[in-house]
């Protein structure tokens, strides 16, 4: 596509530069009156001319520019159960203190539709959609290898099962290639992390 808008450009140049010549010579050579040549004069080139030619090296040049590349995405779907109250273990997800101890990193976090968070030292990033008490978090959500500027939207659901919780997550827009890694990210640095840290893993008989 670049060798395209080159070549394009170029003949857009050759035309303007013959143009030029073309009005210039005129000026040059002009036929004699009462066997006197005339004085010579400059012939600009016209402005529709001037305008016509600088559109057509403009259009040129917007098609050599790269435009962005669409990555094929994926939904990935985990459930997990957690031996707490969903009012408890929908706080662990925003409270930056306690994202702080699962995460064993800093962490930023604006519980707020619209607030931001990071965690584990930046590879994890985004912005919360919804925030419905004990029920669901929605957000925007990536790793900081993803492409720029690609989120994908991931819904934790919070069901409660009486003396435990059950928590759906459900992601749309995952790059296909970070599949697996994604699931994995989620069931061992948050889940795992969420069941040692604060002791809501499985019942020891």
């Amino acid at each position: 596509m670049k060798q395209e808008g080159a070549k394009q450009i170029s003949n857009a140049m050759e035309t303007y530069i013959s143009t030029l010549k073309t009005e210039f010579t005129q000026g040059m050579i002009l036929p004699t009156v009462n066997g006197e040549q005339s004085e010579p004069q400059n012939h600009p080139v016209h402005k529709a001319d001037k305008h016509k030619i600088n559109e057509q090296v403009a259009g040129n040049s917007s098609t050599s520019k790269s435009v962005g590349v669409k990555i094929p995405t994926c939904k990935i779907n985990l459930k997990d159960i957690f031996l707490t109250s969903p009012e408890d273990l929908y706080r662990v997800f925003i409270t930056q203190e306690m994202v702080q101890a699962f995460t064993h990193s800093p962490a930023v976090v604006e519980a707020d539709k619209g607030g931001k968070f990071q965690l584990l030292n930046g590879s994890v990033t985004g912005e919360f959609l919804e925030l419905v008490s004990a029920k669901q978090i929605a957000m925007k959500w990536r790793f900081k290898s993803w492409p720029e500027g690609h989120f994908a939207t991931i819904i934790l659901t919070f069901i409660d099962k009486g003396d435990e919780t059950e928590v759906c997550l459900e992601g749309k827009g995952i790059p296909a290639s970070e599949e697996e890694r994604t699931k994995e990210g989620w069931q061992r640095y948050y889940f795992e992390g969420i069941k040692q840290t604060f002791g809501y893993g499985a019942r020891l008989f």
